[in-house]
C-alpha cells in the first residue's frame, strides 16, 4: 500500500490530480497512520492560491539570449519559454509523458505517428492552435538548414502532415521514444510555426510576455484564455537575471525574490538554516563537463584526451565543487537514473601516472592547454576548473585556466572554444540525449563528435524493442564515447534551488531546476 500511496504522492506534487482526488484515493487505499507520514507537506493547506506577483532570480542569462525556441541554450531561456510557450507533450517527474496540446498520440509501428491537437487553446495573438502550426513548428526545426537544438532528434522524419486536428509524422525506421521528443523544450509550438517572427515571444502558454530584457529581466502577465485551470496560478511572473551566485542568493535572503536556481551547494547548507528558506534538492541527469572539440587540435589527438580524461579527480570534485549533492561521472551522459544503464562498465578514476603515460605517447609540446571557464558554466565552474589544473599538474599536465566574462559564455564560449567548461541538464532517454549531443549530424554536438559505429547504433537501439538488445547497444555505445569521445563528464549534479517560505506547492523534479522550470506555473504564493 504504500509504494500505491508514494504514487499518488508523486502524482499530487506534479499537479497531476486535485487535492480532494489525492485524498479520496488515499482514503480507499486504507490510510494507516504509518502511512501517513508520506502525505505531502502541503496535502491539508487547502487549494493553491490565486494571484500575486512571483519573481524568480535566475543565473545563466546573457544580453544575447533570443526568445526563438531553436536557440534556447540556458536556464533563462528556458524558463521564459515555460512561461509563455507550451509543447505537445510534457515529461513528468516520473519521467512518464503528460498531453499538453497534443491530448492524444499514437502508433501501431513505431514508424508512423498522430497526435491529436487539442481543441479550443489559443495563442496570445488571438489565432487557434492547429494542427498545421504545428506540421510548420516540426517543419523548421527539422530543416537541414536548421540550427535548432532540436534538429538532432528530427533527422530521421521522413514526412509531416495533417488531418484535420490531427498532426502526423512517418519516420525513416522506428523509434519508439519518438513522442519524448515532442517534450523537448525548444518545440514550443508557435504562430505558423515561428517563420515570420520566431523571437517575438508569441505562443499559447499561461503567461503572455510583458518586458523581454535579455540578461536582465523577463516579465509575464497571466493569459486569460488559457486552456487549463490547474496551471498557471499567479497573476505576475518576473524573472530577474543575476547571474552572479553571491547575489542571486542576497536577493533570496532580502526579499526580492521568491526562489533562485543554481545555488552553489559550498552555500546550500548556510542557507539551508536561514529562517524563512528552504532547500529543495533532487538528483537526476544532469551533469557537469569539460568539452574538448576532437577535431582541433591538440584534441584532435586521442592520446592526448585520454591523458586529460584521467589527470581529473572526480571524487575531489564531489567533494569540494559539489559537497556531497552529486555524484561522480563515467565520461559519458548516463548513469543510474536511465533505466536501460549498464552498471559493467568499468567507472573511470584519477590516475596520474597513467595520464602522465598518456601524455608521453601523445607527443604533446608541453605548452600550456587552456581551458576556458565561468561561473556561468556551472555552479562551482571556476574552482572546478582550477583543481583539475592542480590534479593535471600532478600528472605533469600543463593546463591554463581561463576564466571568461558570463554575459554571453553560452554565445560566445561555449560551442566556439576548443576547450571548455559547460553542463548538460540530461534528457529523459539515452536516445534523447545521445541524439541531441553525440550523433554526428547534431547541431549542438559541443565535441565535434563523429563515429559512424556509434551512429548506427543509434538508429539500431531506436527500433530495437527487446530491452536487454538495447541495453546491449547503449552499453556499446557508452564505451564508444567514454574512450574515444571529448566529452570529460567528472561528475553528475544535484538540482539545488532555495525558495521563500512565502511559496506553495514547490516540489523539487529530476528533469531541470526549479521544477523543470515550470515552479512559475505550478506554484503558488501562500503570502
Amino acid at each position: 500500500m504504500t509504494t500505491e500511496l508514494e504514487g499518488l504522492k508523486i502524482s499530487f506534487d506534479a499537479g497531476q490530480m486535485s487535492r480532494r482526488e489525492f485524498l479520496g484515493r488515499a482514503s480507499a487505499l486504507g490510510l494507516s497512520a504509518a502511512a501517513a507520514s508520506i502525505l505531502p507537506n502541503f496535502a491539508m493547506a487547502g487549494e493553491p492560491i490565486k494571484g500575486g506577483h512571483l519573481k524568480i532570480g535566475a543565473g545563466n542569462g546573457a544580453s544575447t539570449d533570443t526568445l526563438d525556441p531553436a536557440y534556447a541554450a540556458n536556464d533563462t531561456n528556458f524558463l521564459a519559454l515555460r512561461h509563455y510557450g507550451e509543447t505537445l507533450l510534457n515529461v513528468k517527474p516520473t519521467s512518464d509523458l503528460e498531453p499538453r496540446l497534443a491530448e492524444e498520440y499514437a502508433s501501431k509501428d513505431g514508424i508512423n505517428w498522430e497526435f491529436k491537437i487539442r481543441k479550443g487553446v489559443e495563442f496570445h495573438n488571438g489565432k487557434s492552435v492547429t494542427a498545421e502550426d504545428v506540421l510548420k513548428t516540426i517543419e523548421r526545426h527539422s530543416d537541414e538548414k536548421s540550427k535548432s537544438g532540436a534538429r538532432g532528434l528530427l533527422t530521421d522524419i521522413d514526412r509531416l502532415s495533417t488531418d484535420g486536428d490531427t498532426f502526423k509524422v512517418a519516420l525513416k525506421s522506428p523509434n519508439a521514444d519518438f513522442p519524448y521528443y515532442m517534450a523537448d523544450f525548444h518545440l514550443v509550438i508557435q504562430p505558423d510555426g515561428g517563420k515570420d517572427d520566431p523571437g517575438a515571444g508569441i505562443a499559447s502558454g499561461p503567461y503572455k510576455l510583458e518586458s523581454n530584457q535579455p540578461g536582465i529581466r523577463y516579465a509575464f502577465k497571466k493569459f486569460p484564455n488559457y486552456w487549463d485551470s490547474n496551471i498557471g496560478h499567479v497573476a505576475e511572473s518576473e524573472v530577474l537575471v543575476i547571474n552572479d551566485p553571491t547575489a542571486r542568493n542576497g536577493a533570496l535572503q532580502s526579499g526580492q525574490v521568491h526562489m533562485v536556481n543554481r545555488v552553489d551547494p559550498k552555500v546550500a547548507d548556510r542557507l539551508k538554516g536561514m529562517p524563512g528558506i528552504s532547500i529543495k534538492n533532487v538528483s537526476g541527469r544532469s551533469h557537469y563537463v569539460f568539452i574538448m572539440h576532437i577535431d582541433t587540435p591538440p584534441f584532435d589527438n586521442e592520446d592526448l584526451r585520454m591523458a586529460l580524461k584521467l589527470a581529473i579527480d572526480r571524487d575531489e570534485i564531489v567533494d569540494k565543487i559539489l559537497r556531497g549533492y552529486g555524484s561522480v561521472g563515467n565520461d559519458m551522459p548516463i548513469n543510474a537514473s536511465y533505466p536501460l544503464f549498464d552498471a559493467s562498465i568499468p567507472q573511470r578514476r584519477y590516475d596520474p601516472e597513467q595520464a602522465a603515460a598518456y601524455y608521453k605517447k601523445s607527443g604533446h609540446d608541453g605548452t600550456p592547454i587552456i581551458l576556458h571557464t565561468a561561473d556561468a558554466a556551472f555552479s562551482g565552474a571556476v574552482e572546478a576548473a582550477q583543481l583539475f589544473q592542480q590534479s593535471a599538474a600532478k600528472a605533469g599536465i600543463p593546463i591554463e585556466v581561463r576564466r571568461e566574462p558570463n554575459d554571453g559564455y553560452d554565445t560566445e564560449v561555449w560551442n566556439k572554444q576548443p576547450f571548455c567548461a559547460a553542463y548538460w541538464a540530461g534528457r529523459p532517454t539515452q536516445d534523447q540525449i545521445y541524439s541531441t549531443v553525440y550523433l554526428s549530424t547534431a547541431p549542438w554536438n559541443d565535441t565535434r563528435f563523429k563515429n559512424a559505429d556509434f551512429d548506427r547504433l543509434l538508429v539500431a537501439a531506436r527500433s530495437e524493442l527487446d530491452p536487454a538488445k538495447r541495453k546491449k547497444d547503449y552499453s556499446d555505445m557508452g564505451r564508444i564515447l567514454r574512450d574515444e569521445g571529448g566529452v570529460i563528464a567528472p561528475v553528475f549534479n544535484d538540482w539545488i534551488d532555495a525558495v521563500s517560505d512565502k511559496v506553495g506547492g514547490f516540489v523539487p523534479d529530476p528533469n531541470w531546476s526549479l521544477m523543470n522550470n515550470m515552479a512559475a506555473l505550478k506554484c503558488w504564493l501562500t503570502a
